[in-house]
């Protein structure tokens, strides 16, 4: 059934039609998105890389699209979530796409769609204008991140010419099963027969070598096919085209970063053939390779991070980035968290890094209210007593408070969601 009509063409009311075109924010399937695709007579005729994982599909994304394109390839790059902007999802040349592109793609889907008689979420919609405008843009190769599992994700309609599995762990279980068995049958349904599938999950479940050997896909694994070795000021590489020596330490912070970047030298040896790069390309593109709300420092003093973890195996990526950074002072966290999350999970990881919990509650249907986080900060051993925890009405406003409360010597790290962040970086970005 479709939404009611839009008052105008502008980005901001497509969005909000798109939004209430679909009964359900998600529904797993490819049905309706590929009935729609095959209408639009999508083909793409560039390379895709296709990246997916519980975490760390960003960091990939942005990696992969740097290098190539300090290699001279036009580059389109669809990534979600957002945090400030929806043209931050789909990129060609490094650019976000503008809104008068954005809305005449819209436009096309939408038309195709209606010819279907079919509706679609809100994310097969994007994926759809995301490849129509590589396609129309003759892109060289695109860079396409799996929203949410893999195996009926809207994404997984085109055929990934190199698939790339970041990591295997607990997240969106309503969806995709409640063990790492069931989640890993899922994401590695993106892998393809006789095509490259980089793995930097080293601890591999068995349903991840079940899809290995249905699909006849060219496996490569971290620490086996390829790896890394870190020094003071530099890293070496080890691939299926050899050693690379000397490498400068990626843009992006944070320990995961150097597992991040072996997955993308990887992904681009088993490529070279139909996109050669020169070491130049990749140190230049390591460097130049940045993302907003990934370990992002906005301050020194007070340091102030901003990170989007909001699973246990983020959290604890972190917990361990926060202790190599720990400062002389106190930490503070701005936490704010989506009810479907493990939310006591996030915590475990975490507790032992902050001084006091600034709660609040994000503005989302989904959101967990900030009583029943102090309740698991409870469960977790963690007391209101002594001033540990506060509650706050909205992130921005625990941001303010914990930016009146610290010293030049204090930490304040921002975290939890995509939400939690986004509020909190669009408040920065006004003063």
């Amino acid at each position: 059934m479709d939404a009611p009509s839009r008052q105008s063409d502008s980005l901001a009311d497509w969005l909000t039609y798109l939004e209430a075109l679909h009964p359900k924010t998600i529904e797993m399937g490819l049905e309706r998105v590929n009935q729609v695709r095959l209408a639009l007579g999508l083909m793409p005729g560039f390379p895709i890389i296709m990246v997916g994982g519980t975490n760390g599909k960003g960091s990939v994304c942005t990696m992969l699209e740097s290098i190539l394109h300090c290699a001279g390839y036009t580059v389109g790059c669809y990534t979600s979530p957002h945090l400030l902007r929806y043209n931050e999802r789909i990129r060609i040349d490094k650019k976000e796409i503008d809104d008068e592109t954005l809305c005449h793609s819209f436009e096309r889907i939408d038309a195709a769609r209606k010819g279907c008689h079919t509706s679609l979420t809100f994310f097969e919609f994007g994926t759809l204008v995301a490849v129509d405008l590589f396609v129309q843009a003759r892109v060289d190769v695109a860079i396409l991140e799996v929203g949410l599992g893999g195996r009926l994700d809207a994404v997984n309609i085109f055929d990934a010419d190199c698939a790339i599995l970041t990591s295997i762990d607990l997240d969106h279980m309503d969806y995709l099963g409640d063990t790492r068995e069931k989640i890993g049958f899922e994401k590695a349904a993106i892998f393809r027969k006789d095509k490259p599938a980089i793995c930097a999950e080293i601890d591999l479940p068995d349903s991840v070598h079940q899809q290995i050997e249905n699909t006849g896909a060219n496996f490569l694994q971290l620490t086996k096919q390829f790896g890394f070795s870190k020094k003071d000021a530099q890293w070496d590489f080890w691939g299926p085209k050899g050693w690379r020596y000397s490498l400068p330490f990626p843009a992006l912070r944070g320990e995961k970063q150097l597992q991040n970047a072996s997955t993308c030298l990887t992904a681009l040896d088993t490529l070279h053939e139909l996109l050669p790069v020169s070491m130049k390309d990749v140190r230049q593109g390591l460097i130049e390779a940045v993302i907003p709300g990934r370990f992002q420092m906005v301050s020194t003093q007070p340091m102030i991070i901003l990170d989007v973890a909001h699973n246990p195996s983020a959290a604890s990526v972190l917990s361990k980035n926060l202790a190599a950074t720990k400062p002389m002072g106190r930490t503070y966290a701005v936490f704010a968290m989506l009810q479907d999350k493990d939310i006591y999970g996030v915590i475990q990881q975490l507790k032992n890094d902050i001084d006091c919990w600034l709660v609040a509650t994000i503005h989302s249907s989904r959101a967990a209210t900030a009583d029943y986080l102090i309740n698991e900060l409870h469960k977790a051993g963690i007391s209101s007593d002594e001033q540990r925890v506060h509650q706050f009405q909205d992130c921005v406003a625990a941001f303010v408070f914990a930016c009146e409360q610290a010293t030049k010597n204090d930490r304040i790290c921002v975290f939890g969601s995509f939400y939690t962040v986004s509020d909190v970086l669009r408040y920065v970005n006004t003063l």
